[in-house]
């Protein structure tokens, strides 16, 4: 009954949005009359019912998952997606190859002929989201009254996911043909269940060459200001129904429900923007201690093995353009969550992150302090919270090394993992899926990489952790190659199957490699050190998960006056807010960017590589014939520009609309100095970096010479 009542409270102040309307991650299905208000003396001439209307069309039909880690918008009524180009780097490196280097070269489909199926690519529309919240509470509810032994935060921890699964089947019965998932909201004090029609046809139409749709690369990432055209369009295929349906020749371009109109009328200092998109994870209601150990434990080991990695991967890239293809997804993705996670940690100290979380936390006891009620719930939270972090942080620490050095790092524990689970009397099923996965495994595979990253991430690691965290594999290191891990790394390479694209077959034919092959014994060695360290931090892990459960509520409670949206969680959210520029460090930074300043960074590829154009895009913003796609304020050629929408990771494709719902461009990154955004928003600082529309549209007609697609798309 509590949690209802702190639930009701949380999604009334969601509707009392008078504070920082730009901060919020908000339920389309949650805004009433007085959030729309707000919204529309920012601008939006849109209803709530256009926004969101399960039994209608509006606005939100046009907004995509876009592979279940970024977000898209269909603009054109033959099913046409803008999402990001980093979004669809993983499909456009599968379809490229040395001879067909679409990756470095940039592709566009002259007809829907010509369209390039990305097998394993899907979109996930959203058809309505319902509460569930009362179900969920009311079984948890009946464990309890039956197992009056056995801690709450137990039962929360082992029944909520089954009890949610319970739910999804039901929910899946009664709506054939759509996905349905249930997420948690508030901190596991809410549940919504979303349904979602899921297409898996998916051809690639347009990509720019990698230098624009990666400018700046590494040096420019999560930075401001910004000149990426980040950007790639896609086409959704359905049954000749309008179905879902795997990919066929027969099926047709999908006539959906709403596309959103492209504007090319621009934007100024002021104007109403909002987002609608995917945002994937967000820890704004985490103690000060969470906090901590996201900065020291977690964090730390992403940037130090990742750059460890990555320094590896880059030499091989560099020398070999077949590698660099090979790779140039797996390391946009890792670099991306490193330089993340540098920024994340400077920013949290540079802005005191963690002392305010701790100041709130004062307050919140000072808040219960002397109410007997509140204390019984609360009192101990803290205490337990404090001693709980403290107990798992060593591991914690090796958990991270470990993952980032066996699990992510080295690949061919990997494959020797996937061979691993055939057994002899393995069925044609189970050798099939799994000869498929090798296959797409070795597509994007080097083993000479592999051996040079395994020898250093085998050192590194030792180096890192503890003794006692070490596998065993480091007693045969020790023992037979005098600890010398690069040899060890060079035995192992020169004697196992793993490296080798016919590995299954060999192993179907000869069992007892099994016992012999080096990976296939490093296989099994490395799973049990891992499991040693969950298992000594798994009853931590309960207290923390329930703890910070009980915190969140009691935030809730303490300003139920106050807006409260929930963290992200890869549902629907919208932000709004409007274009602002911001200061930092004393320097002002503008709203946008122009062609000149893109300009400016590529007379200097010589000495950063992340600046390199080609001559002719070169050649084509020095003529300066912009068009129609000029700014009619600037008269200028505007790049990117920036809003104060709250966006994070797994927003990068989400549109960008104006007031009339009309995309301006589509989100892609923050800014350096608000790195800490995922743990707490600062209005003065956060911003949402987009493309705008305009230089996206003026490549498709001047670069790409598409007029097709800008037809299309009504323009």
């Amino acid at each position: 009954m509590q949690m209802k009542k702190i639930l009701a409270a949380a999604l009334l102040a969601a509707g009392c949005l008078h504070l920082h309307a730009d901060e919020g991650m908000w339920m389309l299905n949650r805004i009433d009359q007085k959030t729309a208000d707000i919204m529309k003396g920012l601008g939006l001439t849109l209803t709530p019912s256009e926004l969101y209307n399960p039994d209608g069309v509006s606005l939100k039909d046009a907004v995509v998952d876009f592979g279940d880690f970024c977000s898209g918008v269909v603009v054109s009524p033959n099913g046409l997606v803008f999402t990001n180009h980093h979004c669809g780097f993983g499909a456009i490196q599968a379809l490229s190859t040395p001879e067909d280097d679409i990756l470095a070269n940039g592709f566009v489909a002259k007809n829907m002929e010509e369209e390039r199926p990305a097998e394993g690519l899907f979109v996930r529309f959203l058809q309505s989201t319902e509460e569930c919240t009362s179900r969920i509470m009311t079984a948890l509810d009946s464990i309890y009254r039956a197992n009056p032994t056995i801690p709450a935060r137990e039962i929360n921890n082992t029944k909520t996911d089954s009890i949610c699964s319970a739910v999804e089947r039901e929910y899946s019965r009664a709506n054939p043909g759509m996905d349905c998932m249930v997420r948690s909201y508030y901190g596991g004090n809410a549940f919504y269940v979303s349904k979602y029609k899921t297409y898996r046809d998916v051809r690639l139409v347009f990509t720019a060459t990698q230098t624009l749709g990666k400018f700046g690369g590494d040096t420019d990432n999560w930075m401001w200001p910004r000149q990426t055209c980040d950007f790639s369009m896609f086409r959704i295929y359905a049954d000749k129904n309008g179905e879902p349906a795997e990919y066929s020749k027969d099926n047709v371009p999908l006539k959906p429900k709403r596309y959103a109109k492209v504007s090319i009328d621009g934007y100024r200092p002021g104007d109403y923007c909002m987002t609608v998109g995917y945002p994937g994870s967000t820890s704004r209601y985490l103690s000060s201690w969470g906090i901590s150990e996201r900065v020291n434990d977690r964090n730390i080991s992403t940037i130090q093995v990742r750059g460890k990695k990555q320094e590896v991967w880059k030499k091989w890239m560099d020398a070999d353009r077949a590698t660099g293809i090979k790779y140039a997804s797996k390391y946009a993705s890792s670099s991306n969550y490193w330089k993340n996670s540098i920024g994340m940690n400077k920013a949290i100290a540079d802005l005191n992150v963690i002392g305010q979380k701790q100041a709130l936390e004062k307050r919140l006891a000072q808040w219960f302090k002397g109410d007997k009620e509140l204390t019984r719930r609360f009192g101990e939270m803290f205490t337990q919270l404090e001693q709980a972090y403290a107990n798992r942080r060593e591991a914690v620490h090796a958990s991270g090394y470990y993952n980032e050095t066996f699990m992510r790092g080295i690949e061919i524990y990997r494959i020797a993992s996937m061979l691993s689970r055939i057994s002899q009397d393995a069925g044609k099923e189970q050798i099939e899926s799994t000869r498929e996965s090798i296959q797409r495994f070795f597509k994007d595979y080097d083993a000479r990489l592999d051996q040079e990253t395994m020898g250093v991430l085998l050192e590194n690691y030792r180096q890192q952790v503890a003794a006692k965290f070490l596998p065993e594999c480091y007693n045969i290191i020790d023992k037979e190659f005098g600890g010398d891990c690069k040899a060890y790394t060079r035995h192992l390479f020169e004697k196992t199957i793993c490296k080798e694209a016919d590995c299954l077959d060999r192993l179907l034919a000869d069992s007892s490699l099994r016992e012999t092959d080096p990976a296939f014994k490093l296989c099994k060695i490395i799973p049990n050190k891992l499991m040693q360290i969950q298992q000594s931090m798994r009853e931590e892990g309960r207290i923390i998960t329930f703890n910070e459960h009980l915190l969140t509520q009691a935030l809730l409670e303490m300003d139920q006056e106050n807006p409260h949206y929930s963290d992200a969680n890869f549902t629907m959210r919208l932000s709004y807010g409007f274009i602002q520029d911001y200061t930092a460090g004393g320097k002002k930074f503008d709203y946008f960017t122009n062609a000149q300043s893109l300009l400016d960074k590529a007379a200097k590829q010589k000495e950063i590589e992340d600046y390199k154009l080609e001559d002719d895009i070169v050649a084509l913003m020095q003529k300066g014939e912009w068009g129609r796609y000029a700014d009619k304020h600037t008269g200028e050629m505007q790049l990117c520009f920036i809003s104060n929408n709250d966006i994070t990771g797994g927003n990068s494709g989400s549109p960008m609309f104006n007031g009339r719902g009309e995309l301006i461009g589509l989100a892609f990154d923050g800014n350096w100095e608000a790195m800490s955004g995922d743990i707490s928003f600062n209005s003065d600082l956060q911003r949402c970096i987009g493309v705008d529309i305009r230089f996206v549209l003026f490549l498709i007609e001047k670069w790409g010479h598409a007029p097709h697609l800008i037809r299309e798309m009504g323009l």
